[in-house]
This record gives structure tokens, C-alpha cells and sequence, in this order.
């Protein structure tokens, strides 16, 4: 496997993170409140809207990378308490060696699989739990199903929010399927995507949104039709139109996600 971390080309001060030629995420080690991906924008919607500004939170990143998220966290949210997992020792040690966190900033990193460290987490001790799970291009199935969104409700607290980066392209049927597990499992459920990626025009991210409670719909809404490539945020009978009739993915039926299309470095 190859990866390694290179200046950004025309950002002064901004990173990438690369695992076999795609570029898994763009850090701004100059201002880490600059999420550069839109992705990594997307899930901090929630992030923003979940508590008033500035207020602790409790955040459990499954998927650490290179600590966009967490940095993001430290940097809006001081005194937050955050815990990263990440599966591949390589990236964590290039990350800490080439790309380190803030002077000050503190998060706990784990070795090991994302599934094995939460089912290991004690119950209701998260506010917000982060899935942004890649094996190399692709989403392994086993962090995809009704049984791991249980353990995700499990470890969150009775109001707490979770939110899920996955890819998809065409009529999305990795997406639907992955999105009827979350129904199927939080009292409140959503998805954010750009209208290229929902009407099969492109390959994309979708992000997945969950709540022990009521997510911020309204807000989330607003942030993500006034980005700079707005979005659209799938609630209520758009978020059922959007899983159709999508089959939850469980555990004795989970498929991974679909490859990128050939020649793409990122998404």
C-alpha cells in the first residue's frame, strides 16, 4: 500500500493524504477550523449545529486519517474530549510525523478496527460519533449494517448524533441500502448529497446522518444550501423516497461499496 502526505498544489499551508494514488483527505495545517474537502464540510454541519457554539463535546472519530475532523473539533470546540480509531498504523505514524496536531490539541488514537473498539466503548458516553471508514477506494461492509449502527446507538447518548461518509454512483444501491440500515436503527435519519450524485450523474459522497433524538434538519439545511456547491438535505419523506425500497444491510448480507470509477484520484 501506498501512502504518503503531499503539499497541496495552489494551498499554501494545506496537505493531502494519499492511500494508493486517491487522495483520502486535504488538511489546512495553518488553519484547522479550513476544512478543504467537501465531505469533511458536510459532516461538520452536524458538528455545528448539534450544541451552541463553542461548547465541549464528547466526539468518537471511527476512521482517524488525517484528523481533519478532529482537528476541526479542537479547533471551534476547545476542551472537546475526542478519541480517534484508526486500522492502519502507517497512516497514523506518517500523520504524526508529517502532518502533527496543534500544539495543545489532544486526541486519543486507537489501533484496530473500527467495529472491534466500539463494541469495546461503554454505553452512552459519545454526543456525536464520526464514520468516515475506507479500506483503501472502498467502505467495508462490516461498517455498514443493522448490527453496527446498533452498537453506534449504543455508545451514543440519549440525544446524541452520528454521521457517515460514504461513496456511491448510478441509482446509488450501496447508499439506499446503507441508508435503511440508519433508518432502521435512529429515531431520526437524513442524508446529504450534491444533485449531481442523487440522479446517478456522477460518482460521490454521500453523507448519512443519525440521531438517538432530532437531528438539526433546518439548520443543517440552511448550511448546506448556502455552500459553495450547495447540497440538499434528504429528511422526512425525501430522506424515505431517497432509501426506496433498499433492503437494510445486516451482517449476513453486506455487500462493500463500488469502486470509483477508473482514473478517478479523489472524490
Amino acid at each position: 500500500m501506498d501512502i504518503h502526505i503531499h503539499p497541496t498544489a495552489g494551498m499554501p499551508g494545506c496537505v493531502c493524504l494519499a492511500v494508493d494514488g486517491t487522495t483520502q483527505t486535504t488538511l489546512d495545517l495553518d488553519d484547522p477550523s479550513h476544512l478543504v474537502d467537501e465531505y469533511t464540510n458536510h459532516i461538520a454541519y452536524l458538528l455545528d449545529s448539534v450544541a451552541p457554539a463553542r461548547e465541549p463535546l464528547r466526539v468518537l472519530h471511527l476512521g482517524a486519517g488525517g484528523l481533519a475532523l478532529a482537528r476541526y473539533v479542537a479547533a471551534t470546540r476547545p476542551r472537546s474530549y475526542q478519541q480517534a480509531v484508526e486500522i492502519n498504523s502507517e497512516i497514523i505514524e506518517l500523520v504524526r510525523r508529517e502532518a502533527p496536531l496543534p500544539k495543545g490539541v489532544k486526541v486519543k488514537i486507537r489501533r484496530g478496527d473500527a467495529r472491534e473498539q466500539l463494541s469495546a466503548a461503554p454505553d452512552e458516553c459519545y454526543d456525536v460519533i464520526i464514520a468516515d471508514l475506507f479500506g483503501g477506494p472502498i467502505v467495508p461492509p462490516h461498517v455498514t449494517t443493522l448490527e453496527f449502527f446498533a452498537e453506534v446507538s449504543r455508545v451514543l447518548r440519549p440525544n446524541g448524533s452520528f454521521a457517515m461518509n460514504v461513496c456511491d454512483g448510478g441509482r446509488l444501491p450501496f447508499a439506499r441500502r446503507v441508508a435503511a440500515a440508519v433508518a432502521n436503527v435512529f429515531t431520526d435519519a437524513a442524508a446529504l448529497l450534491e444533485p449531481g450524485v442523487q440522479r446517478g450523474r456522477r460518482f460521490g459522497n454521500i453523507v448519512l446522518y443519525g440521531s438517538r433524538g432530532m437531528l438539526p434538519v433546518a439548520d443543517l439545511s440552511r448550511r448546506a444550501a448556502g455552500a459553495n456547491f450547495p447540497s440538499r438535505v434528504l429528511h422526512g419523506r425525501d430522506f424515505e423516497r431517497f432509501r426506496g425500497g433498499a433492503q437494510p444491510a445486516t451482517d449476513a448480507a453486506a455487500l462493500a461499496s463500488p469502486m470509483p470509477p477508473t482514473g478517478s484520484l479523489s472524490w
